[in-house]
């Protein structure tokens, strides 16, 4: 079974590449120039209308989407935004900035994170634990831990590590040990959204998902998302005028506590203006997943076929530093969709990634980690990996 047919535009630019960076920029398919035209075209016909024609339309599709992937039952708690780091520091914007906040993390999450975290600490804002998240057969169980000996006031942890491919199978069980009900919880499932089969409703009462179309969801840049919590009523400080959408005609209140409005249901963590041309190609390649059959459960079994198939095709190689070896998540089972190699150091790298460039092998690195990432546009023909016997 070939996937090729739905990225003719992408493939076709780079018929002399071999590209293994889907983690990073997933190739969109074809459906998605049409989308942007789409977007065009109904600007132009409804003009300032829009907005209503968005919400009425666009936004209620995306969101029931959203929520039968992760089984949330709750498409209403699904609110959008450009990208994760302003849904992140809106979901902080709720806490009292009079003390600092405790905070209980890993080691291994995305810059979004944690240099808004870092600078946050050296404010003195925050107070930051962070787990290491090896040896990961015991990261849960010491990931708890933490959570019960610091008794934080925020939990954030990905569901997918970006700089390993380590899952988290246990969500339930992490976002559950989070005894103090005040506590907010944070999972970033940026690398696990359309790429594993994810199931939220035990946890759709308790937890933040934090998520976006840049990688797996194949949809580029700009349509991020998160799922607030069902029954949520916190008020974010950081807060734009979609918050309210819908009451814009009546008169505002008069000044004075809680006098600002917000909406009852996840869009009380909405921002303001956007361009929602991203959310017209997120709409396109859920409708062509649909269309299709493509279940992410289905794309998460094409790709770990395809995983494997790399891996032969590096053992066949015999390389000295490409090999199972250096593979930083060895169990297939507890990896996500991009296979990481660790190497001597940051240096010897990125001279390996750049030289794989050469080759025409695109793919990217992490200090002393490579990453490759397989997706639905590679093949077994595709992936060719002869060039590995001159590096």
């Amino acid at each position: 079974m070939s996937y090729q047919q739905f990225y003719t535009g992408f493939l076709s630019a780079n018929t002399t590449k071999q590209h293994y960076a889907c983690h990073s920029h997933y190739f969109w398919p074809d459906c998605t120039r049409d989308a942007m035209l789409e977007y065009w075209d109904d600007s132009a016909k409804y003009v300032d209308h829009k907005w209503g024609y968005f919400f009425e339309t666009l936004v209620p599709e995306l969101q029931q989407r959203i929520s039968t992937i992760l089984n949330t039952n709750a498409p209403g708690q699904v609110v959008f935004a450009p990208n994760t780091h302003e849904l992140l520091y809106r979901i902080m914007s709720c806490f009292d900035t009079a003390k600092p906040i405790k905070v209980v993390s890993t080691d291994s999450e995305f810059h979004s994170f944690q240099r808004q975290a870092s600078r946050l600490e050296e404010q003195g804002a925050i107070e930051l634990i962070s787990v290491e998240t090896q040896p990961f057969d015991t990261f849960s169980s010491r990931f708890k831990a933490a959570i019960a000996q610091h008794n934080p006031d925020l939990v954030f942890f990905s569901h997918v590590f970006f700089n390993s491919g380590y899952v988290v199978n246990d969500l339930n069980d992490v976002v559950n040990s989070v005894a103090n009900d005040d506590a907010i919880v944070v999972i970033d499932g940026y690398h696990g959204f359309m790429a594993k089969p994810t199931d939220l409703s035990d946890i759709a009462h308790r937890a933040f998902y934090l998520a976006g179309s840049y990688k797996y969801a194949q949809a580029g840049e700009g349509a991020c998302f998160a799922h607030i919590p069902t029954g949520c009523k916190l008020r974010p400080a950081y807060t734009g005028w979609f918050a309210e959408f819908g009451d814009l005609d009546k008169p505002r209140q008069i000044a004075g506590k809680d006098a600002v409005q917000y909406s009852q249901d996840g869009m009380r963590f909405a921002g303001a203006t956007m361009d929602f041309t991203a959310l017209y190609r997120l709409r396109a390649v859920l409708r062509l997943f649909e269309e299709n059959n493509l279940s992410v459960a289905t794309i998460n079994d094409y790709v770990m076929q395809m995983q494997q198939h790399f891996l032969n095709e590096l053992k066949r190689q015999g390389h000295d530093v490409l090999n199972e070896a250096n593979l930083v998540v060895k169990d297939a089972h507890c990896r996500g969709h991009f296979l990481t190699f660790e190497l001597a150091d940051a240096k010897v790298t990125q001279a390996l990634s750049a030289a794989l460039k050469e080759k025409g092998i695109l793919t990217d690195s992490r200090g002393n980690r490579l990453r490759f990432g397989l997706g639905l546009y590679h093949t077994p023909e595709y992936i060719n990996l002869n060039a590995l016997s001159a590096l």
